[in-house]
This record gives structure tokens, sequence and C-alpha cells, in this order.
């Protein structure tokens, strides 16, 4: 008897497949909300990410106004070669690399090293008072944050100025690089050490104090608890960065280029804008922007494929 039923159980026919659209209307009439909820950030991401996709092959015609951008002539990759036997290729890009390459270091270290610190602070008074203070300078404007620069770097009657003499620290371009990696240090640090405070608060309290009873000193619990406990949220911040590896910001660089210290300023996003805004070049300029955009996506792969073998994480 039980073979036959489990014969009879095995024999029975499988329901109907349910159709795509099926699943599609049954998963909408579940979560009708929550897509509601993430219509807003889906459109804005359509209409100022993708939609502005089209214009790229402006990169890849001969741009008449009068045509639009698909009534050009088709020219290839003329701009791409363009720019790469531009004299000021090299120059532009080695300025390009050498500052993102220090702000990105400099900016994930220290972020790391500032939520490590206050989390070793036992007054909860005190790790607010000093959170709040390390966070607050991420909201001044950019030109402020320029303007001040300028005046506390000033030759003579600068706080940090008059200890140079009269040379001007806005102006050489061998300083150039490290006043900028240090005022985007000291001005994002306290807000990007956040999210590591967020994965400290999660450590679980009793690993402290095995490690307490073990005669740990502090330094050995920040290697041991803490450094475990944020280094998958480093790793996934550090993909994420990789892919904007070549961006340098364009109001920040612009505003402290000078005629002084152009040669080390001229980077990517400011030879776009004076070649495509004033100069009128828009194809050349959406070529370079493409290019740029290319790299970028190739390094965040590449990141994104070295960490999920070595330590299994990643972002896709």
């Amino acid at each position: 008897m039980v073979k036959k039923s489990q014969a009879a159980a095995v024999s029975v026919p499988a329901g109907p497949k349910r159709s795509l659209l099926s699943r599609l209307a049954y998963h909408f009439e579940r979560y009708w909300q929550l897509w509601i909820l993430v219509a807003p950030g889906l459109v804005f991401m359509f209409l100022f990410a993708y939609v502005p996709m089209w214009g790229i092959q402006l990169a890849f015609r001969e741009f008449e106004p009068s045509k639009g951008l698909t009534g050009g002539d088709w020219v290839g990759f003329r701009y791409f070669v363009q720019f790469f036997q531009s004299p000021v290729f090299g120059e532009i890009m080695w300025n390009t690399v050498r500052i993102s390459l220090w702000t990105l270091v400099m900016g994930f270290i220290f972020p790391i090293i500032l939520a490590l610190l206050i989390n070793q602070i036992g007054s909860k008074k005190v790790k607010g008072f000093v959170q709040t203070v390390t966070y607050m300078p991420h909201f001044i404007s950019v030109v402020v944050i320029v303007s001040m620069l300028n005046i506390f770097l000033s030759p003579g009657s600068g706080i940090i100025g008059r200890f140079f003499g009269d040379t001007s620290l806005m102006g050489d371009p061998n300083a150039i690089t490290a006043v900028y990696w240090i005022s985007e240090v000291w001005q994002h640090c306290g807000w990007n050490c956040i999210i590591y405070l967020a994965a400290l608060s999660g450590v679980d309290t009793s690993l402290y104090e095995a490690a307490k009873m073990d005669g740990a000193s502090r330094l050995q619990l920040i290697r041991y608890v803490d450094l475990p406990a944020i280094m998958p949220t480093c790793t996934i911040l550090l993909i994420m960065q990789m892919g904007s590896v070549l961006n340098v910001g364009f109001d920040k660089i612009y505003l402290m280029q000078n005629t002084l210290n152009q040669t080390a300023t001229e980077v990517i996003s400011t030879y776009t804008y004076k070649i495509g805004i004033l100069g009128s070049q828009f194809e050349y300029s959406t070529a370079i922007g493409l290019f740029n955009t290319v790299i970028n996506f190739l390094f965040l792969m590449l990141a994104n494929g070295i960490s999920k073998k070595v330590n299994d994480a990643s972002i896709f």
C-alpha cells in the first residue's frame, strides 16, 4: 500500500507553471508599498543618470547644432585619438591620478582611524561632542573652504602661511596637491567615519569583556576586535570609491586653480569644462568624459574582482 501510494504521488502531474506576468502581478500586489517608496529615487536616477546617456554618441559624431545629437557625421574614435595625441594628455592624466590617489588613500585611512579613536572614548557625552565637532566641516560649502584656504595660507599674514615666508602654498605647484587632499580629509573625515562607527556599534560587548579579561590592551582591542568587525565595511566602501578613482571634484580644484599652480591642477574635469563649455568643442569634451568614465568602470570591476577572490567580499 505504501509503495502504491508513493507511486501515485509521484505520478501526479504538476500544476501549470505561472507565467512571468502573473508572477509580476503577484509581486506588485504584495509589495506595492515598497515600490511607491522607492519610486522617486528610481525616477530621479532614470531622468538624470540614464536619459543623458543618449548624448554619449556625441563623442563619435561631428557635432552640428542645426542637426542635433544624431545629425552629425559619424567619425568613430577620432576625438579619442585627438585627446591621446594631445601634448597636454600626459600632464592632465598625471595630475588627475596624483590628486585623486592621494585623496582616495588618505580619505579612506583617516576616517577609519578617527572612528577607532572615537569608539575608545568611554563617556557618551564626550563621544557625541567629538563626533559632532569632527563632522561639522562637511556642511561648509566648497566656496567657503577655498576662501578659508586663501586666507589661512596667505604668505606673511595667514595663520599657516606666515610660517612659509613669502612663498604662497596656493601658488606652489609642488604643494597644491597636499593642500587639496589635506583640506578634503579635514572637511569630510568626520562625516565619512559615521558608517564605521555604525559598524562598531554592532560589535558584541562580550568580545571586549573577554579580551579585557585576557589582558588585552586598547591597541590589542582595536587590532583583534574592532578592525575585524569593520573590515567588510571597509572593503565595500573601498570598492565603491575605486569607481571614481579619476574623478577629482571640479568645483574645488577649479576654484583653487590659478596661473601659478595651473600646471599641477589641470585635471580631466577642468580641462573638459574649458574645452567643452568655454571652447564649444562639445564632441571633444564628451569623448574625454566618456574615456574617464570607462577607466573608472574598469577600476571598479578590477577592485571588485580582486576583493571577491581575496576575502570573498564584493558588491556584485
